[in-house]
């Protein structure tokens, strides 16, 4: 494995580990302190955090160059996305509702260049294989 794809993976690892205790913290922890509402932020915020933990971990494991951008957009698009909605869900701050998007974007931006990357590797020929 190259030191690109062992970056996305350990990024995808970290990212699932801290999915893991962050949903247990919400489930366990949280849960008598927050309302139905900011319990549900918190839901998906660990949602689409391990969704994207995993599709990174995949990305690592892909026999493909030119991953690297488009997994530091999906980073931080889950970054984004997903730590708006814990603060959200903490601090009742509903402005950082504003903020939620951006990292979505980057989400949805990032799996498209994923898809272009592969395509485009396809196509020319290109794997690690």
């Amino acid at each position: 494995m190259n030191a690109e794809r062992s970056r996305i993976f350990a990024a995808g690892a970290v990212l699932a580990a801290l999915g893991v205790a962050l949903g247990a913290f919400g489930a366990h922890g949280l849960h008598p302190r927050l309302d139905a509402q900011a319990l549900g932020w918190w839901e998906t915020a660990a949602q689409y955090q391990m969704w994207h933990a995993i599709g990174l971990i995949a990305l690592g494991a892909a026999p493909l160059r030119g991953l690297g951008r488009p997994a530091a957009s999906l980073v931080a698009g889950t970054l984004i996305f997903s730590g708006s909605l814990y603060l959200m869900a903490l601090t009742g701050l509903r402005w950082l509702g504003m903020v939620t998007p951006v990292g979505g974007t980057l989400i949805i931006a990032g799996w498209i260049w994923v898809g272009w990357r592969v395509w485009r590797n396809q196509k020319a020929g290109q794997s690690e294989d």
